[in-house]
């Protein structure tokens, strides 16, 4: 036995000398031999044989008759008559052969012969030999369910310390076919984590084991993983339409164990882009506009602990803050020698009070702008000069001091004024001194997302 693994490790030097040694493509042969009984015939040694999984060795004792050219070695696989030379060893002085070409679990049958020229001697002893299974893989293998987009695979290390590394494969129920999706170096390795994968599907995994001579083991056990699935969706959105420069956004609160917070989209179209505008903890948020009559669409969606999102296309909401009320409409105007009196409809039941804009022009470039409240629905204008045009117009204004739009404009030409001197103040209204800015209101800006925006509990 020693002596045959000293010829082993000289194997690889004596085969470069063989003119047809294993390798090459077998040939099939028929049974009209040209056989030369004085030929000496093929004895394999006591230990002659050795057999693995994807190889299998002999060695035969020396042939010294001068008469031999070399060795041929003929195989036929399992229970087949078909026999083929697989090598021709071409020099006499050779005493080992290995052929590689084999496959696990396989019966193969070999014959041996000497040969000279064209002739060969009788056969060998028939070797009728079985190749070693394949190498088992891992003898346990243990799949977590329920992560977020991953799977986390356990093993036990393979106890074959010819294993050089783990093959993981992979297949979703909807291939038909085992991908490899990784490699784990290392007898000892135990673990792999796949990432990437859709959530609430299905996956099944095997792992293969490597030897380092490159011998690929069998599949192990399958074993099935099911990704967790997104957060349930949040229902009962709502915004609201009647508030003065502002939307409130309510919800229904999550109940869902693994909750971590909400996050609110906002869009000026309902098929438009959505912005992320808070992360909350809380079921509602006050979305501050800063202006009258505007419309927003609202998309809320939930986060859990392992990031995962939520969808949030089902359920959108509409929500607008409160628009200006309608402006008034002016029902009769007239200037009677002393005085300019107005009247007006109130068109908006929000109407409470009433702004009366006054534009005296006494010159291309001279004009005064004034403006007086009143709580009627009419005005009369006392102070009012010869040789002026005066124009007006009236604004509705609501309880919240929402301004409407102007009424349509009027103008009166006072040429001049009748009877005694008149009075510096109105009988019907109370001047307020404003700028232009007093029909403006004063814009708010949402707080980044970052900022203001993230309400805590």
């Amino acid at each position: 036995m020693k002596r045959f693994y000293l010829s082993i490790l000289l194997i690889s030097s004596i085969l470069l000398s063989f003119s047809g040694c294993n390798g090459s493509i077998p040939t099939p042969v028929g049974q009209n031999y040209k056989v030369d009984e004085k030929l000496p015939v093929v004895v394999l040694t006591k230990n002659g044989i050795i057999v693995d999984m994807t190889e299998i060795a002999f060695e035969w004792k020396p042939i010294t008759d001068l008469n031999v050219e070399g060795i041929k070695i003929y195989r036929s696989k399992g229970d087949s008559n078909a026999t083929y030379l697989i090598a021709t060893l071409s020099n006499r002085y050779a005493t080992h052969f290995v052929d590689l070409d084999v496959q696990p679990d396989t019966k193969y049958t070999y014959v041996l012969r000497t040969y000279r020229d064209d002739v060969v001697s009788a056969k060998s002893k028939k070797i009728v030999v079985y190749s070693k299974p394949p190498l088992p893989s891992v003898s346990w293998i243990y799949a977590r369910n329920g992560l977020p987009r991953m799977a986390k695979l356990l093993w036990r290390p393979h106890s074959d310390k010819s294993v050089k590394s783990y093959i993981i494969e992979r297949k979703s129920i909807e291939e038909k076919e085992w991908q490899e999706i990784g490699k784990r170096r290392g007898r000892l390795q135990a673990e792999y984590i796949d990432e990437g994968l859709k959530d609430k599907h299905t996956y099944k995994y095997r792992v293969r084991v490597k030897t380092f001579e490159g011998i690929l083991s069998t599949p192990s056990e399958i074993v099935t993983v099911v990704t967790k699935p997104l957060p349930p969706e949040i229902t009962g959105l709502h915004a609201t339409t009647n508030l003065p420069k502002k939307i409130y956004i309510t919800w229904n609160k999550s109940n869902y164990k693994d909750f971590e917070r909400y996050y609110l989209y906002r869009s000026k179209r309902k098929e438009g882009d959505y912005e992320l505008i808070a992360k909350l903890y809380n079921n509602r948020f006050t979305d501050n506009i800063g202006k009258d009559g505007a419309t927003y669409f609202y998309k809320v969606s939930q986060k859990d602990i392992d990031g995962l999102e939520s969808k949030k296309d089902r359920y959108v909401a509409m929500g607008m803050t409160l628009p200006k009320p309608d402006a008034p409409t002016l029902s009769e105007t007239k200037f009677d020698g002393r005085a300019i009196h107005l009247q007006w409809f109130k068109v908006d039941p929000r109407s409470v009070s009433y702004i009366v804009e006054r534009h005296a022009k006494t010159g291309w470039f001279d004009v005064k702008k004034e403006r007086f409240t009143t709580k009627k629905r009419e005005f009369t204008d006392t102070n009012i000069t010869p040789n002026t045009r005066y124009s007006y117009r009236v604004y509705a204004v609501d309880k919240f001091g929402i301004i409407s739009e102007p009424s349509k404009e009027v103008s009166i030409e006072v040429k001049e004024l009748r009877g005694m001197a008149l009075p510096k103040t109105n009988s019907a209204a109370k001047e307020i001194k404003t700028t232009k800015k007093s029909l403006q209101t004063p814009k708010t800006e949402v707080a980044p997302v970052d900022d203001l925006n993230v309400e805590s509990e």
